[in-house]
């Protein structure tokens, strides 16, 4: 069980890990971190326009009252809708999608006032995940253990429509709730009083951002009144709560079940492979541990990554094997709750290190490699 949290910016200070890497070629890691508008756009507008056609689709099934194909087309837009502010979010927080920065803005926009998200609070929270992965007196955005339930009430609201929520599944009720309160400038738990201890400034960005939200979301309202939309809110405001079962299934097993209080990332951040649609859908963060990693890298680059430092890194598993090792890891847990799964790694690099820097580029260079893109908000910079 986490300990109490001592004031975050005296971890900040005090506490640093070294953390292991997987050797590189330096001019093949530069090229894997090159960022670019055009696979952008195909990552976020192609995920925008999925949204857009799932929404289109049902409208159009509701309008001609075929009911069956109206409940599958709600069910589909829901699944995809529920990856809205999820990952997008995470990556458009990093700033490594696009190399326009303005683009980077204004799709995190976008995402975030469609799914509910809200960028300010998980920049602030994730800066502290990447920097301190699975150290809970300074990463409590993650913590450990972590239930992969498979329970059928639960099941049955991932699969239809979800009201109370759960770990990488989004809740009418809590999700709402939680907004109204950010909204008018409440903090919900320990970890997050803690984060804004000391920083008046990002948390009046939190609260108008959450007011943003529901500015918004009540002109939806208004139009579907005012005009007879009636399906409007459910297309546009709550689609996130429809066909969770998804985002729930792939998101759960980046930390499930690993080591905490290690610094390596292969120990304590699970990767897994993925089929084409599901992993366009997370954004290709199914490659977690190499995100983790070298944090720089790209959504879209993560794939090609991989097999480049794949001699040193632990064979990714299916999302079947995943869960199985979670529940497995799980079971055992309930009988030694100490008990953590510790990832077999490769003995020994067999491939060359890194070509030794110039003196002066070394800064440059580790820079590189420990980045984490844009993610830290102005007051953890």
């Amino acid at each position: 069980m986490a300990t109490e949290l001592e004031p975050l910016d005296v971890v900040r200070k005090n506490f640093r890990i070294d953390w292991y890497r997987c050797p590189i070629d330096r001019d093949t890691l530069r090229e894997l971190t090159r960022r670019s508008d055009f696979r952008g756009l195909l990552q976020a507008g192609g995920h925008l326009a999925l949204v857009a056609a799932t929404g289109v689709l049902t409208y159009v099934l509701f309008l001609e009252q075929i009911w069956v194909g109206f409940a599958f087309a709600l069910f589909a837009h829901g699944t995809v809708t529920t990856f809205l502010a999820g990952m997008p979010n995470h990556e458009l927080s990093h700033g490594t999608v696009f190399r326009t920065k303005w683009l980077s803005q204004l799709f995190l926009w976008v995402f975030n006032l469609l799914g509910w998200g809200n960028h300010h609070g998980y920049r602030m929270s994730h800066t502290y995940h990447h920097r301190y992965t699975l150290h809970p007196v300074a990463d409590r955005e993650v913590q450990l253990p972590i239930k992969p339930s498979l329970h059928w009430l639960y099941l049955i609201q991932l699969f239809t429509i979800n009201f109370t929520g759960g770990d990488n599944s989004k809740g009418l009720i809590p999700l709402i709730r939680g907004t109204v309160r950010t909204a008018r400038g409440k903090m919900r738990g320990e970890w997050a009083e803690a984060l804004y201890a000391g920083h008046p400034e990002e948390r009046k960005l939190l609260a108008n951002w959450a007011r943003t939200i529901l500015l918004f979301h009540s002109a939806v309202i208004a139009v579907s009144v005012v005009f007879g939309l009636w399906l409007l809110p459910v297309l546009v405001t709550i689609p996130w709560c429809f066909g969770n079962w998804l985002r729930y299934f792939v998101g759960v097993p980046m930390h499930n079940g690993l080591r905490d209080n290690v610094a390596d990332f292969r120990k304590c951040v699970r990767s897994i492979t993925l089929n084409p649609i599901s992993e366009f859908l997370y954004w290709h963060m199914n490659w977690h541990a190499e995100h983790h990693m070298y944090g720089a890298v790209p959504c879209y680059n993560l794939k090609k990554f991989a097999h480049v430092i794949a001699y040193d890194m632990p064979k990714p598993k299916s999302l079947v094997g995943a869960w199985r090792e979670m529940r497995a890891t799980w079971k055992h847990q309930q009988v030694d709750p100490s008990y953590q799964f510790d990832t077999p790694v490769p003995e020994s690099v067999v491939e060359p290190v890194a070509k030794p820097a110039a003196v002066g580029a070394a800064a440059t260079e580790d820079r590189l490699a420990a980045g984490i893109g844009d993610l830290a908000p102005k007051a953890l910079r």
